[in-house]
């Protein structure tokens, strides 16, 4: 079947353009030339996240981006790793929150090789998918589960936040790893519907970029992908939408093996692909993007009360994003006298707003941060999926530079004073102790604690 030509547009960011194309049974295509290096970079991005799980069965979508990697008819077992490296590339794959994406960077000579695997386990991966490769990827996503986040210092930090952040039932109040019990619980069965629900081309978008001939690209995409039947069952994922502000401070202190008394907060932010959003991201720049922001110089190098303090932004598109603040604290330093400077510094730029040299500083480090992800094949590939995902135009990365230097200092101010309050955060709190003070009952509490813990993250 033929091919549709939807747009071509060339974008206002460095004289980069994307050409856009879909095919006739879903599947978007956006292609991008980049003659600078002889590699292309291939992107799929589906549209299939854990806000589209279901209580019972979370971290099976981060589950499944493991099973893809397990063979397809045409690639048994590791075959993928081994074709892309063997000819020279580089792969992975990431779940999050909200889409769920795989990505390879080849030589150019080797770009329809990454095309064919990427095909042939959209198309064929239940053929293989059988209860070893079930078992055998369980026991990864599990064993990374209790490395990433159970058994390092500050770890359950993440999830304890969302489940904060985020209200029970709401899509977003669990991470993307999921439970223990939720992996063990899940069958071969659940997730061969999970890939007929999601796993199909009207529900992705393809991405290639760098050193590509268009022509070429598209007739090799069209011949591998073609074929593959769409699926119109798919469920629309939870509504995410909340109040723009909490209402009042929550609160959670949690009483773990770590090094250092810890102060983290979330702030309830707009949601992503607005200039609201945008606005959020320069005023979390100015107060905790690095060693020139204010908490750095304040809790760090002035008042010596902390040893790292850093405030970002977790972009979200289906839900509030989150401004995420992470301060360490130094020697015998009590919380509260973090929280207090914290506000303080908070009260002082909601009411003075930024300096002229902050939002010049805050601008050049967004403007940087965008451009060397767009400066890459392979970051180029990811942001245009993004968009073209969750905001249905992939023009609009490359028009995301131009749009946060439009934003005003005065927009800045307005997002700080109505959003950086202290009713409208969740807080946690990190008291260290030391495992050899804890008595076999306190262990047990502390077991119980981390049961309570997962149970209510579903």
């Amino acid at each position: 079947m033929p091919m549709g030509h939807t747009a071509t547009a060339e974008a206002g960011s460095g004289g980069l353009t994307a050409t856009e194309h879909r095919l006739a049974n879903g599947l978007r295509v956006v292609l991008s030339e980049d003659h600078l290096t002889p590699v292309a970079a291939v992107c799929l991005w589906y549209d299939v996240g854990s806000r589209h799980e279901v209580k019972g069965r979370t971290g099976l979508a981060h589950l499944f981006e493991h099973l893809m990697f397990q063979g397809s008819a045409q690639v048994k077992g590791n075959g993928h790793f081994e074709l892309v490296q063997g000819a020279g590339g580089s792969l992975n794959g990431t779940t999050s929150f909200e889409r769920t994406n795989y990505f390879e960077t080849m030589p150019t000579h080797q770009l329809e090789l990454a095309l064919w695997l990427e095909a042939d386990r959209m198309g064929s991966l239940l053929a293989a998918l059988d209860d070893e490769s079930m078992e055998n990827q369980r026991d990864v996503v599990k064993n990374e589960r209790r490395q990433r986040y159970d058994n390092v210092p500050y770890g359950t930090a993440f999830e304890k936040m969302t489940a904060l952040a985020y209200p029970q039932g709401h899509p977003y109040h669990h991470t993307p790893i999921g439970s223990m019990a939720d992996l063990d619980a899940a069958t071969l069965e659940d997730a061969r519907a999970f890939f007929r629900t999601y796993y199909a081309p009207n529900n992705a978008v393809l991405s290639v970029v760098g050193d590509i001939d268009p022509k070429q690209t598209l007739a090799w995409i069209e011949k591998y992908f073609g074929s593959i039947p769409s699926h119109d069952g798919k469920p629309e994922p939870r509504d995410g939408s909340l109040p723009d502000i909490i209402g009042e401070q929550l609160r959670e202190v949690v009483e773990e093996e770590v090094p250092a008394r810890a102060l983290m907060a979330a702030y309830r932010l707009p949601h992503d692909g607005t200039r609201a959003c945008d606005a959020a991201d320069l005023a979390l720049t100015i107060l905790g993007g690095g060693e020139s922001s204010r908490f750095y110089n304040r809790l760090v190098r002035r008042d010596r009360t902390a040893v790292a303090a850093g405030f970002g932004l977790l972009r979200l598109a289906g839900a509030p994003s989150l401004g995420w603040l992470d301060v360490k604290t130094s020697g015998d330093v009590e919380v509260p006298v973090i929280e207090s400077a914290i506000d303080e510094e908070l009260a002082r730029f909601a009411e003075e707003g930024p300096t002229v040299e902050e939002m010049e500083r805050a601008q050049a480090q967004l403007e940087r941060e965008w451009l060397d992800r767009l400066g890459t094949v392979s970051g180029r590939a990811d942001e245009l999926c993004r968009y073209a995902v969750l905001f249905g135009d992939p023009q609009l990365a490359l028009t995301a530079v131009k749009r946060v230097l439009e934003v005003t200092a005065e927009e800045v101010q307005e997002i700080a004073k109505a959003r950086l309050r202290p009713d409208n955060r969740a807080v946690l709190v990190y008291e260290p102790v030391s495992a050899e003070a804890e008595t076999p009952e306190a262990e047990t509490t502390a077991a119980e604690g981390t049961s309570n813990d997962e149970e209510s993250a579903k």
